[in-house]
């Protein structure tokens, strides 16, 4: 400040002004002797005190610090069910809270102090409110009803309404550092349908739950029949093989024990052939009179001129002669 302007303040009894952490002040010079008049395009910078006369000026304070404007059904403010009300595509109403987290931007107080309010209070209510409800509303009239309960969806159409709050916002002094998407109420008749549907879909999950359970159940009792029919093929099989083990043994005996009796009989019957071709010849009839002779041994001996011998056909000397011999052999 010169000093003929803190000259001019001391004389006229300037006054103090203050500016808090977070404030930036603005001022209006509304004579304009030493300066144009109107608003003083700088603004003053937090933190600090100011001195200036307070009927050649007029004061405004801003708050930079985070703001929020909050429109909700139960806020009590004087708009009452201020809740963001939207249409999504499928035709449904939903009413919506809505935080909009905002700050002004120091440097854009001037403009503000001209061309929106004397106060970040009444910034909220003139531009950041109305302008958030409309590019919020238009952001979120984009989505379906079935949409809105996915809840990225709507973190996704929060970040889309912030950049463009932003994009017409900032130009003007506020910067939107958050757009938060509260509680949501869909109309009475709607909400039925949904809770309907909502059953209808638990139902139909739990028929999948116990139809699928039931699917396992039957393949389970499948595979165990499966089991107990393979194991019985399997203890059949075996059984068979062992009752085949057994009857091969007992065939292979049998069969053994014919070949023995046949060789047996074989050589029976050869010693029988071997025998028989013995007593075809000479020998046979010499055996045989010693085999009359054996019988005839011991007995007394009548011949009978009459009867069925004929003498005259018997060699009696060669029977006698057989006799002795066999007599002799016996020693009598």
């Amino acid at each position: 400040m010169s000093v003929l302007s803190l000259l001019l303040a001391t004389v006229l009894g300037c006054t103090p002004h203050s500016t808090g952490s977070t404030e930036v002040g603005v001022r209006v010079a509304t004579v304009g002797v030493l300066e144009p008049k109107g608003v003083v395009p700088d603004p003053y910078s937090p933190g600090s005190t100011y001195f200036f006369a307070p009927m050649l000026n007029e004061w405004y304070l801003y708050d930079t610090a985070l703001q929020n404007v909050v429109m909700s059904r139960d806020n009590g403010s004087q708009y009452g069910d201020d809740s963001l009300r939207f249409k999504t595509i499928d035709g449904n109403d939903i009413s919506v809270n809505v935080t909009v987290a905002w700050s002004i931007d120091g440097t854009k107080a001037p403009y503000l102090l001209q061309f929106v309010g004397p106060d970040t209070q009444t910034v909220g209510e003139r531009l950041v409110r109305p302008v958030s409800r409309t590019i919020i509303r238009d952001v979120l009239n984009s989505l379906a009803s079935e949409q809105y309960y996915d809840a990225g969806v709507r973190f996704k159409k929060a970040e889309q309404a912030a950049a463009l709050l932003n994009h017409y916002l900032n130009p003007e002094g506020v910067r939107i550092a958050q757009v938060l998407l509260g509680e949501h109420k869909f109309n009475e008749r709607y909400e039925q349908i949904i809770r309907d549907k909502k059953v209808a879909e638990q139902d139909a999950s739990r028929l999948d739950s116990e139809t699928e359970a039931a699917r396992e159940l039957r393949h389970r009792e499948l595979e165990q029949a499966k089991g107990l029919v393979q194991q019985a093929i399997e203890e059949a099989t075996g059984e068979s093989r062992k009752k085949q083990i057994n009857a091969d043994a007992i065939y292979y005996e049998r069969q053994r024990q014919a070949e023995a009796i046949l060789s047996e009989k074989r050589a029976k019957a050869r010693g029988i052939a071997e025998q028989a071709r013995a007593l075809s010849g000479s020998g046979g009839r010499s055996i045989v009179k010693l085999k009359v002779a054996e019988a005839l041994k011991g007995k007394p001996i009548v011949f009978v001129p009459t009867g069925g011998m004929d003498l005259r056909t018997t060699d009696m000397n060669e029977l006698l002669q057989t006799y002795a011999v066999v007599k002799g052999a016996s020693g009598q």
